[in-house]
This record gives C-alpha cells, structure tokens and sequence, in this order.
C-alpha cells in the first residue's frame, strides 16, 4: 500500500512548555477520506501547522508521499493543497485572481492558472462572483473560495481544517458532494470537523486526538462497530398514556407521542418491534437519538483506555 502522509513519534513541545503532540504516529493511504477528529487543543491544528511547515516540530518525522518534510520540503508541499480554519485572503482582491495567483506560487503558467481557476469556481458554484472582490461574497462562498485556491495547483493531498465551520446545512451537503467528486478522482483528503456526521458521512478511516495523543487510529466501520449501546427515539401514533416500561428494554423517556429507547449490543430491533406491538403501540418513525460516532467520540475522549 502507498501512502500519502506517514508521522513517526512526532512530538511538539510549545516554549511554554505545553506539549501539543506527544509522540503521534499516523499513515494515511493514497486516495483515502481521512477524518481527524478531537476537541478543542487536542493538537489537531498544531499537526497541520507542522504538515505546512507553519510551525516547527520538535522531534519525530513526516513524509508525505516518500518526501521527508525536512529535507525535501520544498517538493513535499507541492503535493499540499490546506484550506485554515480562518479566512487568510485579501477581501479586497478578485475571486478568480485569487485562485489564479495562487497557482503562481506553484510555477504554474498563468492561462493554465486561468483554466483551472474557471474549473474549480465553476464546480464550486462561484464563477458569476470571479470579478468581485472577495469582501463581497457570503461566509459559505468564502469557505468554498479557499477550496478553490486549495485545489487550483491538482494536489495530491487536500487537507481541510473545519472546511463547514459557519456553513448552512444545504450548503454544507452540497460541499460534501464536491468533496466526494474530488476523493473519487483520486485526492487524498484530510478532514478536520467538529460536525461528526459529516466525518461518519464522508470519511473512510478516522484517527481520535486529545491531549496530543492519538486514543483511536481505525476504519470508520471497525470504530462504529464498538458502539455497545444506541438510543433510539420513536415517533407513536397518540395514545392516552406514555409507555413507562418495555420487557427487555429499557426506556429512557416516554410521553403519549415519543419514546426514548436504549438498546445494547446484541438487542434486536425486530424484538423491539414485537414487544411495542404485542403494547398496541404503533410507530411512526424512529431515529437515532445521536449521530453514532458522537456517542463514540464522547465515550473515548472522556473515558480514554477505559473501552466503549
């Protein structure tokens, strides 16, 4: 298997003394959707910052492709394209030059650039906005704007650092549309987000961060599969009186309309069924309560190395 970005015992240690990474070592593989999960100073935005040589390690490596980012810093970005959390362009410069000039930094020629521009702000849905200053556009076009000038130089990784952060749900699956075209065509893509269903929606493998550390590193099915326990809410056609108790199950909250059921591993939902059914208890629709990676990812960042 190759892979594009390889982290051996990389450790970072700020002069004050907090130790952001502590020994993480990490491999993603060529052509993977990568989430990187953790809470706020988990050291997530400091591991990119090193990815980009914004901020310097201090031990460990990293090799994205087969380049070491140390010797080879220079060819090893050339396969990065980053779109930050902050939006770090000039507002009062023209979206497309933006994307072009961008692509300057890369020695690419500017028709070429041209190209490339019109392709990505077409995809993105910003090609009627190319001659405004980019003061003027929305939040959402804004983050799709810093996709666009991530992309315009074809690079082989595309690392996004909360890239809906502020986005509106419609927006937002529209951009997971985008993300998903762009993996297919055989970009690697790192995703940093807060938003777990679009992490459990998007991301083929997912590694959990906190406190430098990395506590889970595994396929988003095998992680999912750890789940011990879901909450599921029924929606019931009206009944005269809430629904306490179930045989079996046990109910978390009832009214006459909805009923909070936690099931465990190795409960059946056809069971479930039967047993509201042999109640006169008629469903009407059921959902999880909460996404299932936002249980997880609760349940091992507050209880590490203590299982799920």
């Amino acid at each position: 298997m190759s892979f594009a970005l390889t982290v051996e015992n990389l450790t970072k240690r700020f002069g004050s003394g907090v130790l952001a990474l502590d020994a993480v070592n990490l491999r993603i593989a060529q052509g993977d959707f990568f989430a990187l999960l953790g809470p706020n100073g988990a050291g997530k935005s400091t591991l990119i910052s090193i990815l980009c040589s914004l901020v310097k390690k201090s031990s460990g490596k990293v090799r994205i492709f087969d380049l070491d980012i140390d010797r080879d810093f220079a060819l090893a970005r050339r396969h990065l394209g980053v779109v930050p959390q902050e939006f770090n362009f000039n507002g009062f410069e023209k979206v497309e030059d933006i994307v072009v000039n961008q692509a300057g930094y890369y020695g690419i020629a500017r028709a070429n650039a041209r190209k490339s521009a019109e392709r990505y702000l077409k995809k993105l849905g910003l090609w009627e906005k190319r001659a405004q200053p980019a003061r003027f556009l929305s939040g959402g076009m804004k983050r799709r704007l810093m996709i666009a000038r991530a992309l315009v130089h074809e690079p082989d990784i595309l690392i996004l650092d909360e890239p809906t952060a502020g986005v509106d749900i419609e927006l937002r699956r529209s951009m997971w549309t985008f993300l998903t075209e762009v993996n297919a065509e055989g970009t690697t893509i790192v995703l940093t987000t807060h938003y777990l269903e679009e992490a459990e929606q998007l991301c083929r493998n997912v590694a959990i961060l906190n406190n430098g550390k990395i506590l889970e590193n595994a396929s988003m099915a095998g992680l999912l599969a750890k789940l011990n326990r879901e909450v599921f809410v029924l929606d019931i056609a009206e009944r005269a009186e809430a629904v306490d108790s179930l045989n079996g199950f046990e109910v978390l909250k009832s009214s006459p309309t909805h009923i909070e059921v936690a099931l465990d591993r190795g409960q059946n939902l056809n069971d479930l069924y039967s047993e509201l059914s042999r109640r006169d208890v008629k469903v009407q629709s059921m959902r999880n309560k909460a996404n299932r990676l936002e249980e997880l990812f609760v349940s091992i960042v507050q209880s590490p190395g203590q299982g799920l």
